[in-house]
């Protein structure tokens, strides 16, 4: 029983989309911030041209003011422009970074929308339950990869800004543009590696997460049969349910063998009753089948309402084998099938 309890299954697939219902989904805050900086990035550098243009008419417009008296009326004046220009500098890479973050959450964990989460938990306020939460495993090593992260990329800015100082004493005395070149140059190295490594962190980061996320969701081999009964239903409610339609089925069949004009017989393993209604029906039908104990009860109830019974097992086991209650016989079984209606109805003095 105790093997039973060990989480030791992958979770189901109900599992999962009720963690998600709930707003349980696996998320990597590396990810997201990995893929809002690189957006963030590219958007300053698209953007560039109209942030220069707006510091360049903030410039020239304080250069229109140069002599003009400082009144209330102009600090105001001046206090709204420079506002409004920050504002168009700063709204579209907002905007950017913000359409950014939505979609690092979306290609993560898809589309969710739950209200669950913003409903109040009483329990959350227990003050030894924050306590235990606060110094959890989890917490701890949350504390660990942010102390790893912080360590390597400091170290790696370290190791390449160091190798970048001891250029310096040559690059003095280039002239001030090939200076600024190669400031522009080694900026762009260390952006570039900074980048990678953050993309590093970020794919560890989120197959970590994911891991996590579902070896939490794991089942034990009892919680699968449960789940397995919720939904299914109970294997032995189901056989109970499927015995009482094979009752009802058989009733229903055996009320049907007095209005069969013959019951074919192998002899004694299978019994086939067939109808034949001209009026109503293009061929003969079978109305009742069965074998062994059923056989001999559709035997019985012939004899009892004096329906002919014909021995033919070939016939006899082709009828029960190809056609269910209720169908017409297949076409390649009606000459024999005819054959032995014609004996019946002859020697009851039918006609046909």
């Amino acid at each position: 029983m105790a093997d039973d309890q060990e989480k030791t299954e992958e979770p189901s697939s109900k599992k999962i989309d009720d963690a998600r219902k709930d707003g349980n989904v696996p998320k990597s805050q590396d990810t997201n911030a990995f893929v809002t900086l690189v957006v963030a990035l590219v958007a300053f550098l698209a953007l560039l041209p109209w942030i220069e243009s707006r510091i360049v008419y903030l410039y020239f417009y304080y250069q229109s003011l140069i002599g003009t008296e400082i009144t209330k009326e102009v600090t105001f004046q001046i206090s709204m422009i420079s506002f409004r220009e920050v504002l168009f500098m700063v709204i579209p890479l907002s905007l950017a970074v913000a359409i950014s973050g939505i979609l690092a959450n979306v290609m993560q964990t898809g589309f969710i929308f739950t209200t669950k989460p913003l409903i109040p938990d009483l329990s959350k306020l227990d003050p030894m339950k924050g306590l235990k939460n606060l110094f959890s495993m989890k917490k701890a090593v949350e504390s660990i990869k942010i102390i790893i992260k912080v360590s390597v990329i400091l170290w790696v800015c370290y190791y390449f800004l160091l190798s970048f100082t001891k250029e310096l004493p040559t690059v003095i005395y280039f002239p001030l543009y090939d200076q600024l070149a190669w400031l522009k140059e080694k900026m762009l190295i260390l952006i570039a590696v900074i980048l990678l490594l953050f993309l590093v962190i970020a794919l560890a980061d989120l197959m970590f997460v994911r891991y996590n996320y579902f070896k939490s969701l794991r089942m034990s081999k009892q919680e699968l049969k449960d789940e397995y009964k919720q939904m299914e239903g109970d294997p032995k409610i189901k056989a109970k349910i499927r015995q009482i339609q094979m009752q009802m089925t058989r009733k229903r069949m055996m009320q049907e063998i007095p209005q069969a004009d013959v019951v074919i017989t192998n002899p004694t393993h299978y019994a086939v009753a067939i109808r034949y209604n001209q009026e109503k029906e293009a061929a003969p039908k079978v109305i009742a089948k069965g074998t062994d104990y059923i056989a001999l009860r559709i035997k019985e109830i012939a004899m009892n309402y004096n329906i002919q019974i014909v021995e033919n097992p070939p016939l006899a086991r082709e009828l029960y084998k190809k056609c269910n209650i209720g169908e017409i016989i297949p076409e390649n079984l009606y000459k024999a099938v005819a054959e032995v209606l014609a004996f019946v109805y002859k020697s009851s003095k039918k006609m046909r």
